[in-house]
């Protein structure tokens, strides 16, 4: 889902279709006041409990699964930078001579890394960046074996792991970074939050205009606020909760290295 789908589709949508739900609700609310009898009410009232928690307990997990999934991805970011930073000052084990070529490639693989993530939105920009990046990544372990051929046996097994430690953490962060909650999830708390709406416009039938409006109002907004943070938490690279600020630790190995 694009920023642009979010912010301008999909989000004003929800909010106009929250209000809708919640003025139906009061209108068959508002024509079956007159006929409802007190054991109805009770029922119902059992009824909107348990359907009031079950929006309550779908809200608290997909917010703890975003937040989970959005503490994962800070974490990776510091891992990469801790392994890019430690293969690269293990470089100092190879022979003077294979160090200046296999620098220059590990700056410029530092510098792809990080654009992959600031070009975020644009995919395509994004995917050009991870081109370029696996391809310094297969030259820097080509060039980093041929080092070692000359170098003494402790080199590898100091070298070696590190630069595994450096590859394998760009493919644990791609998915990563494709992983969201799941569409049928989604659907089903947007399902439940209108099914609500209509529960909370049957309750507000026959009160005083400026209360029901402004009660109609605030469910639905908050209710937007709160499914927006969760898709937010779970796009951390394209809405207002962002990750650019994890980015500097690799920018701050990027500048370490001379």
């Amino acid at each position: 889902m694009s920023d642009n789908a979010l912010v301008f589709v999909f989000l004003p949508g929800l909010f106009a279709g929250i209000l809708l739900f919640v003025w139906i609700g009061r209108w068959v609310g508002g024509q079956r006041s007159r006929e409802e009898t007190d054991r109805e009410r009770v029922g119902l009232v059992t009824v909107e409990t348990a359907i009031y928690a079950l929006l309550g307990l779908m809200v608290a997990f997909t917010f703890s699964g975003a937040t989970s999934r959005f503490d994962t991805r800070r974490a990776q970011t510091v891992q990469e930078a801790n392994a890019i930073g430690t293969a690269y000052l293990r470089l100092d084990l190879l022979p003077a001579a294979a160090q200046h070529a296999l620098r220059d490639k590990f700056r410029s693989y530092t510098d792809e890394r990080i654009a992959i993530y600031r070009a975020l939105p644009d995919i395509d920009a994004s995917n050009a960046h991870a081109a370029r990046a696996e391809a310094l990544q297969s030259g820097i372990w080509s060039d980093a074996i041929a080092a070692l051929r000359g170098a003494p046996p402790q080199a590898s097994l100091l070298l070696l792991p590190a630069l595994n430690d450096m590859i394998d953490i760009t493919t644990t962060r791609a998915i990563a970074l494709r992983t969201h909650t799941p569409t049928v999830i989604l659907a089903a708390l947007v399902v439940l939050t209108l099914i609500c709406s209509l529960l909370v416009g049957y309750g507000l039938a026959g009160g005083k205009p400026f209360a029901t409006n402004l009660h109609m109002v605030g469910f639905a907004l908050m209710m937007t606020v709160t499914i927006y943070v969760i898709l937010d938490l779970d796009h951390p690279r394209v809405g207002l909760i962002r990750l650019d600020y994890v980015d500097q630790a690799l920018a701050d190995v990027r500048a370490a290295m001379k």
